[in-house]
């Protein structure tokens, strides 16, 4: 149990080990409790757009759910096998709403607007997602592989941690933060300050931390401190009155329309997607004690999560993609076992089919999300930065590259959001001299959004083309080293490869 990384942290349960059962259905769930704000907080966002009746919302919620159950247990089984959760994109959204918000103002009759929505969404998604398919089986993604030196991907990791770090549930105006705090504080006892006194402190500070916070926050609900509008209000009277169980099955809400416009918006968050995951096999790699992820292996993971936005869209969700959340929760635990994600996948299909649980869930406070949020996230900056280890830091050109990286994949994204949302975007493109007819169009427009608001993306690209065009040789970007000790293509095994060999 536990192996030393090639950065010297001390994993407690590497990727391949299999902690005892009981242990691992808490460590499971705590892999998934750091998720669990984004993936209530993506179907909230979509259905208040599309204006869906109150009843129909847990279900919804539900659907997210049994959606990231399934697509961790694929990808974890059947994809790159890394100890990575799937949950709801961020960076699909904004063309979500922007179908959402067209499809509403035009709703055909004889169908309800919100339903009509959901089905244009899903159609969109279920299209690009097949060329999110091809691009990571024909292996397109690997290719690209001998491009990302340490300069490309340290300002990516660092900028997924960042992305968050304005979030409402963090730095809206009407924040509790004594609840924040109680949570961050309790997070970071019990991990860095007890976690070498108790088994316990050491392996579960995020579901403790959770846990503390929680009680509180449900103690003081119930004594009539924080009343219903308060942000850490408990509303434990919403558990009992849920449904007891969802229906919950592809084409649920019917069968999916296609319009070429809105699959070529869907196909920019797509690409946001990918960007991301990219920089999260990374993340994932070095808090698990291994080398950089092989072309191979980002194929394979590329192309489950393809498949499973796939079946998200069949299954009348906001599509899936690779978590960020709970990589923090590796770099705080320890744990980077494939088998304890699986068996918090396995507890989250319980938790999309029964409401009870999904309610209970969905209770925890945004003050809570965002205490757990700051103790994550700050975790992955700093790994994004520690990459950094294998690059000449002397040399200018590195220097210059990482932070104007960095500064363009917050500032572009801060510019995006104070514009006022894609159509205000088109109207300003359409303006532009000369080229104002071609830029000011649905789908220029659009996808200029999307990759625009994605920090990661945004950082990447910059980081990307300057990484690769200005002089500089593989030792000063730290190729020689990164290539030194990542992964082979041979070390990596396929379901394919495992299939073969035990036939063999």
């Amino acid at each position: 149990m536990g192996e030393r990384g090639d950065d010297g942290s001390f994993v407690r349960y590497g990727i391949d080990d299999r902690p005892p059962l009981r242990e691992s259905l808490l460590l499971g769930a705590q892999h998934y409790l750091t998720m669990v704000g984004a993936n209530i907080a993506v179907p909230l966002v979509l259905a208040g757009a599309m204006g869906m009746p109150e009843s129909v919302v847990p279900r919804f919620v539900g659907t997210f759910f049994v959606v990231s159950g399934i697509a961790t247990l694929a990808q974890t089984t059947f994809g790159n096998r890394y100890p990575i959760v799937q949950g709801a994109p961020f960076s699909m959204l904004a063309p979500a709403l922007a179908i959402v918000g067209v499809v509403t103002a035009t709703a055909p009759d004889g169908i309800e607007a919100w339903r009509a929505a959901l089905l244009q969404l899903q159609g969109a998604i279920v299209v690009a997602a097949l060329v999110e398919v091809a691009v990571g089986y024909f292996g397109l993604v690997g290719k690209l592989r001998r491009y990302l030196s340490p300069v490309v991907i340290a300002p990516v990791i660092a900028l997924i941690g960042l992305s968050l770090f304005n979030a409402p549930d963090i730095a809206t105006a009407t924040q509790d933060w004594w609840l924040v705090g109680l949570t961050l504080v309790a997070i970071v006892g019990f991990s860095q300050y007890l976690g070498e006194t108790a088994r316990v402190f050491r392996l579960f500070p995020v579901l403790l931390g959770i846990v503390v916070a929680w009680v509180v926050a449900a103690g003081l609900s119930v004594g009539g401190v924080f009343g219903p509008e308060a942000p850490g209000y408990v509303d434990l009277a919403s558990v009992a009155a849920a449904e007891p169980a969802y229906p919950i099955y592809p084409l649920q809400w019917g069968v999916p329309g296609v319009t070429p416009a809105f699959v070529v918006g869907m196909l920019a968050g797509v690409a946001a997607s990918v960007v991301e995951s990219i920089g999260d096999y990374h993340a994932v790699a070095r808090l698990s004690g291994t080398g950089a992820p092989s072309g191979r292996r980002t194929n394979h993971g590329i192309g489950m999560e393809g498949l499973m936005n796939v079946f998200s869209g069949l299954m009348g969700t906001g599509g899936s993609t690779s978590y960020s959340e709970n990589i923090g929760a590796i770099g705080l635990t320890g744990v980077a076992s494939r088998y304890v994600v699986q068996v918090g996948a396995a507890l989250m299909l319980v938790v999309g089919f029964v409401g009870y649980f999904g309610q209970l869930v969905a209770t925890i406070p945004g003050p809570i999300v965002g205490g757990l949020y700051i103790a994550m996230f700050g975790q992955i900056v700093a790994v994004g930065l520690s990459n950094l280890k294998y690059v000449d830091l002397d040399s200018s050109r590195n220097v210059f590259i990482v932070g104007i990286a960095i500064f363009t994949g917050m500032a572009v994204p801060a510019y995006m959001r104070s514009v006022g949302g894609v159509d205000a975007l088109q109207e300003g493109l359409a303006g532009t001299a000369v080229f104002g007819p071609a830029l000011g169009t649905d789908v220029v427009a659009t996808t200029v959004y999307v990759i625009g608001t994605t920090g990661m993306a945004v950082g990447g690209i910059v980081a990307l083309v300057l990484d690769n065009t200005v002089s500089g040789t593989d030792a000063e970007r730290g190729l020689t080293a990164w290539e030194a000790a990542a992964e082979s293509d041979a070390e990596f095994a396929s379901a394919y490869d495992r299939f073969v060999a035990d036939d063999d």
